[in-house]
């Protein structure tokens, strides 16, 4: 067995992978891989890519470019054109990104409206969302609805895209930790997702219908970008929490990226179902379906 396998047997260890990614300085460590991935130098780019592959199946075969200045330039690229065909159908809802799917299925109707981040680990959306008028309204609209996880590991894909055609009208971003979202750490710290860095995004689709996105940070994600907020939205961010905006989208349009790997949360109203093999461990590629309309 070559080294690289061997070391990424060794980050299975599900003990010993909480503690090297968990029970450190989190947030310093994040600041830090912020600073460290920006590095352009080409001893430097070249030794983090190796290490990056040897934890990981990291595959550059689809990125635009052939080359990066940086690892932050890495994490954060392009795919060539054509590489992820949109589902062309009007009652579809594409997965916005690359992803594993987690835990999902229907939103409680309790005042809370409970989901699941792993199975045995429930959490509120007041928690997720927070007691503002706008998160409550939110709330009020996506209990019985739908909802899906999708986990970004760190060598996927760190875009993520519009669903359907849509406006997206308000940014909530919510400070907080910078806990790891691995499947390991979901087992083990209760409501993760309502404590670390997070942007709600309020959105309502071409026909009216509300659809809530919750990009989810973690730790070494220097920051979530938006189109829509020129502006990092991470641990130093020092602006507004409330961002209102009106930026249309067309289906599979580009809407913001991670500069890391980490997890998107997709809420719906009643009137969704998950597609037929949507279900968790499933992998799927930003522009197949994830949710379908019920038929009348």
């Amino acid at each position: 067995m070559n080294i690289s396998r061997q070391l990424q047997r060794l980050a299975l260890n599900e003990d010993l992978n909480f503690l090297l990614t968990n029970r450190v300085p989190r947030a310093a460590l994040t600041r830090f891989m912020g600073w460290f991935s920006r590095i352009r130098h080409p001893w430097v780019r070249d030794a983090s890519m190796a290490v990056w592959r040897a934890f990981t199946d990291l595959d550059l075969s689809e990125a635009k470019k052939t080359s990066f200045d940086s690892l932050h330039d890495c994490f954060v690229r392009e795919l060539r054109p054509g590489l992820r065909p949109i589902d062309p159908r009007p009652g579809v809802l594409a997965s916005p990104c690359d992803a594993i799917v987690g835990a999902c299925g229907r939103i409680g109707s309790d005042p809370g409206a409970q989901v699941f981040q792993a199975k045995g680990f429930p959490y509120p959306l007041t928690d997720l969302l927070g007691n503002g008028a706008r998160a409550n309204a939110m709330i009020d609209t996506l209990r019985g609805g739908s909802y899906v996880t999708l986990r970004l590991t760190s060598s996927m894909y760190h875009r993520f895209h519009a669903p359907a055609a849509l406006t997206l009208e308000h940014v909530t971003y919510h400070s907080g930790d910078t806990w790891n979202v691995n499947p390991i750490a979901l087992k083990r710290i209760e409501r993760l997702f309502c404590k670390n860095e997070r942007a709600a995004l309020h959105a309502r689709l071409d026909d009216g219908t509300p659809l809530l996105l919750v990009p989810v940070a973690a730790i070494l994600v220097a920051s979530m970008r938006l189109r829509a907020a020129d502006v990092a939205l991470n641990a130093q961010y020092r602006g507004p929490h409330e961002l209102p905006c009106s930026a249309g989208y067309d289906k599979g349009e580009e809407m913001g990226w991670f500069e890391h790997g980490s997890t998107i949360l997709v809420f719906t109203p009643p009137g969704f179902a998950l597609c037929d093999d949507i279900e968790a461990g499933h992998r799927i590629r930003m522009g197949e379906a994830l949710l379908r309309r019920d038929p009348p």
